[in-house]
């Protein structure tokens, strides 16, 4: 009897044991899984500061690379600028050159009628004298009265004179932005000579015919000369350039030759918007394939030193 009760005491307490020992591997168990998950929270924590380090170091990187290249950006741009205003001053200069021969030519005119005034207002003057001293002083009033004629187209012709030289320098000076009121119809006339009498005098077999066709209704404007006579300049020259190819093509072909006459036309119409300027020629035209390029800044179809 007592023996049974030991043997079921102590199967008892194995029992008990044996649950203690399960039930404390299962909070070892627990107590790892815990350890393990928040390792590998830390380690997740650490990879996830590491990353952002990371990026933020990299993000520095570029955005120390990107302030470079911004400043690079910019140096190059102000260069460009520079460069284009360089260009734009050269461009200025080159129309200068081809003014310089028709104003000239241009102003040689006025200066002639001013000499030959003088001149003949000296004659009179000198007739003027003779007569008052032998007391004609009707015939001395005549002659005084020719001398005022000559003297106002003296002073005519002196402020065409002065009128070009001042275009000239307009032309050559940058432009200050200021508008004036200005007659677009003279401006079209004054431009389309001198750039005839330009080309002339580079090339003394250059011959055209111009033409003008301006609206008399067009009053003065307020524009910015010199920049529209720059424009006009440009046109006007590449349209004389334009018929003396067309007419250096057809040399050797004498029907054609003969039978083509280089012609240069500048009209002006007044229309709802504004003032309309049309420069037309007898030339080549323009090829289709660089229409498109027309407007691009300093494009030109020309031979190189040729504008």
């Amino acid at each position: 009897m007592a023996e049974a009760q030991n043997f079921v005491f102590n199967q008892t307490l194995r029992e008990q044991q044996v649950e203690q020992a399960k039930k404390e591997a299962r909070q070892k168990a627990a107590t790892q899984i815990k350890l393990y998950a928040l390792l590998a929270i830390i380690i997740f924590a650490l990879l996830t500061a590491g990353l952002l380090l990371r990026n933020l170091r990299n993000k520095r990187k570029a955005n120390i690379l990107l302030m470079k290249q911004k400043a690079e950006v910019q140096t190059s741009l102000a260069a460009l600028k520079e460069a284009q205003s360089q260009l734009i001053q050269s461009e200025k200069m080159a129309s200068l050159g081809e003014l310089t021969a028709g104003i000239a030519h241009e102003i040689q005119n006025p200066l002639n009628f001013v000499n030959n005034f003088s001149e003949v207002s000296r004659e009179l003057l000198d007739e003027m004298k003779v007569e008052l001293q032998k007391g004609n002083n009707a015939d001395a009033l005549d002659l005084a009265e020719d001398v005022m004629q000559n003297l106002e187209k003296i002073n005519h012709h002196g402020k065409r004179a002065d009128a070009i030289v001042k275009g000239m320098l307009q032309h050559s000076r940058k432009s200050d932005g200021k508008k004036e009121a200005t007659n677009i119809n003279a401006l079209c006339d004054e431009y389309l000579r001198l750039s005839y009498h330009g080309l002339r005098a580079k090339n003394k077999s250059f011959n055209a015919t111009f033409l003008t066709d301006f609206d008399p209704r067009i009053e003065n404007i307020l524009i910015i000369p010199q920049d529209i006579g720059r424009v006009l300049m440009n046109l006007l020259t590449n349209a004389f350039y334009a018929v003396h190819e067309k007419e250096k093509s057809l040399a050797g072909q004498p029907v054609n030759s003969e039978s083509y006459k280089p012609t240069v036309l500048i009209s002006t119409s007044q229309t709802s918007a504004g003032v309309l300027i049309k420069v037309s020629d007898n030339g080549a035209g323009i090829p289709v394939e660089i229409i498109d390029k027309i407007f691009q800044p300093f494009f030109t179809s020309k031979p190189t030193g040729q504008g």
